[in-house]
């Protein structure tokens, strides 16, 4: 398996040479850059399966890439590194889009490149990179990538109904009566949801979005049902501050 440092920092490429090769042994082969143009012949020429691409360099910004490559001849994953803001962190986790934050460390390098792996040729990385310029460029989330086993699938916020824990899997539940089996946790999910007011979490195995709730009924120590029909528990602790959210929707 090939791979390609693209990074205008020599001590940056350095590193990560040495965390991939320390660290993931299916990476036989690893190809440097120094700028975007550079990277583009050797994938171009070498076809690597992973693509490890700096943001902010001169010239070219790594999220250019697909300026310059055919975008049906792509078949590879990108990893991008960076030192941006939480803010844009989020961008990348909504848009399924792995990347390694400045400094880099070795446990990061290892689980990159493992999620890579799997999602090698089933994956979409064009929409995938679109959806991360867009939210990066308009400061505006609107969609998040969920990963399943057929490859990732963009749905709007406003489309999901609710999230329920399934292990480390999430069932997530859609307008349009369908559900997705997601290879996240819940956890994932709040984390990078808790910005977006319309989901709240009333339970410890549950996200909802509150656009949905059809009924609050208080027997059974109270519970949700939600537009889909599915009932939702409220925690102990949740059921003073969910009757406040609810009050002032």
């Amino acid at each position: 398996m090939k791979a390609i440092i693209i990074d205008d920092e020599p001590k940056a490429r350095n590193l990560l040479r040495i965390l991939v090769e320390e660290n993931c042994p299916k990476i036989t082969q690893i190809f440097e850059a120094e700028d975007l143009l550079s990277g583009v012949a050797i994938i171009k020429k070498e076809a690597p399966n992973i693509v490890f691409l700096d943001i902010e360099m001169p010239e070219h910004s790594g999220l250019e890439i697909l300026d310059f490559i055919e975008k049906d001849v792509i078949n590879f994953e990108i990893i991008f590194t960076t030192a941006y803001s939480e803010y844009a962190i989020q961008a990348f986790q909504l848009s399924a889009i792995d990347y390694l934050l400045k400094p880099i460390r070795a446990s990061q390098v290892k689980e990159a490149v493992e999620k890579a792996i799997n999602f090698i040729g089933k994956a979409q990385i064009n929409e995938r990179l679109s959806e991360l310029k867009n939210c990066l460029e308009k400061d505006d989330f609107k969609k998040i990538g969920l990963p399943y086993a057929d490859g990732i699938k963009f749905v709007n916020f406003n489309d999901i109904i609710m999230l329920e824990a399934d292990g480390m899997y999430t069932n997530v539940s859609l307008k349009n009566e369908k559900i997705i089996l997601v290879s996240k946790p819940l956890k994932f999910f709040v984390e990078v949801l808790q910005k977006i007011k319309i989901f709240y979490r009333p339970h410890r195995s549950y996200l909802i979005n509150l656009k949905y709730i059809q009924e609050y009924i208080k027997k059974d120590g109270g519970y949700i049902v939600m537009e889909n029909g599915k009932t939702v528990s409220v925690s102990k602790d949740k059921k003073e501050e969910f009757l406040a959210i609810v009050q002032n929707i």
